[in-house]
């Protein structure tokens, strides 16, 4: 009998142990975050991301199935600098989740992370949607990757401290390809410095100044705001006078006033993915910045 209880305890404690836990449910704010934390994670890890990829980032209609998601995770990480700012709060209060709040282990704003840029002195209804802490774009510099890759495995490791080991190992191997990648992508990107380029919106900004290339203008006059016929005049004498290359458009803004552009001066439109699953060719964080750099240089 004692003998019977033993094993019975043994058997409980074996499954019961955090090695055998069932895997940490993380949700991911959009596609590029799931997609290193399933990296990182790998079977220690069940990952729902709220995003589309293809959607505006910065308008998210939130689901119901979200707010199930939020209540029952163990981690939500978002990409910070108030992009989510207009969906992801009301999100956090419907939940009511009280280990997934902003300043608790189960909350992870990559964005703490990086250095951000055009962070501006001060904001205003009319500077347009500004975002008081920069530009939230920051995940699309591939360098900004490799540091937020290391914040998901310090925040895996913490909360699933069992598993840390393979956090870690899984991080240092993804590490050294994106490494290696990053050589290649820098490679290809040579024949592209000082290329004078126009953006539709600023979600390009930080690949832009990491490989030197020059933003001529936005089609929006204002961050988030759409194009009057008169800024589009005034961008088109300007670009008369100061040609530039390219117009790099998203794939969620209307291409309308690119196009039209395009068209009077010569100019070619290139549509680039800003997120995993934007174009259908960008299915993981390589393939995204793969396609970015193979778009531009084609």
């Amino acid at each position: 009998m004692k003998k019977n209880c033993l094993m019975a305890l043994a058997c409980l404690v074996f499954l019961t142990s955090p090695s055998f836990a069932r895997p940490l449910h993380i949700v991911a704010a959009y596609p590029y975050i799931g997609d290193l934390v399933e990296r990182i994670g790998g079977g220690n890890v069940r990952v729902f991301v709220l995003a589309r990829g293809d959607y505006n980032p910065h308008v998210i209609i939130p689901r119901p199935s979200f707010i199930a998601q939020i209540r029952r995770a163990n981690l939500l990480i978002i990409s910070g600098a108030q992009l989510e700012i207009g969906w992801i709060p009301p999100l956090l209060r419907q939940a009511n989740n009280p280990a997934v709040q902003p300043g608790e282990p189960g909350f992870l704003d990559l964005s703490r992370y990086v250095t951000l840029i055009d962070v501006p002195t001060s904001v205003s209804r009319e500077q347009g949607d500004v975002h008081p802490e920069g530009n939230p774009h920051y995940y699309l510099d591939p360098e900004n990757i490799i540091p937020l890759a290391k914040a998901i495995m310090e925040k895996l490791s913490q909360l699933d401290s069992q598993n840390a080991l393979d956090y870690r190992t899984r991080y240092s191997e993804f590490a050294e390809l994106w490494n290696k990648r990053l050589i290649q992508w820098a490679e290809k990107m040579k024949g592209g410095m000082d290329t004078r380029v126009v953006e539709y919106h600023k979600n390009y900004d930080y690949f832009l100044r990491r490989y030197k290339l020059q933003i001529a203008g936005t089609i929006e006059p204002l961050p988030g705001i759409p194009p009057t016929s008169k800024h589009v005049e005034h961008l088109e004498a300007l670009l008369t006078a100061n040609p530039a290359r390219l117009i790099l458009q998203d794939v969620y803004n209307p291409d309308d006033a690119s196009r039209h552009l395009a068209e009077k001066l010569g100019m070619k439109v290139v549509v680039l993915p800003h997120d995993v699953g934007a174009v259908r060719e960008a299915n993981g964080i390589f393939s995204l910045f793969d396609e970015i750099v193979r778009r531009l240089r084609e």
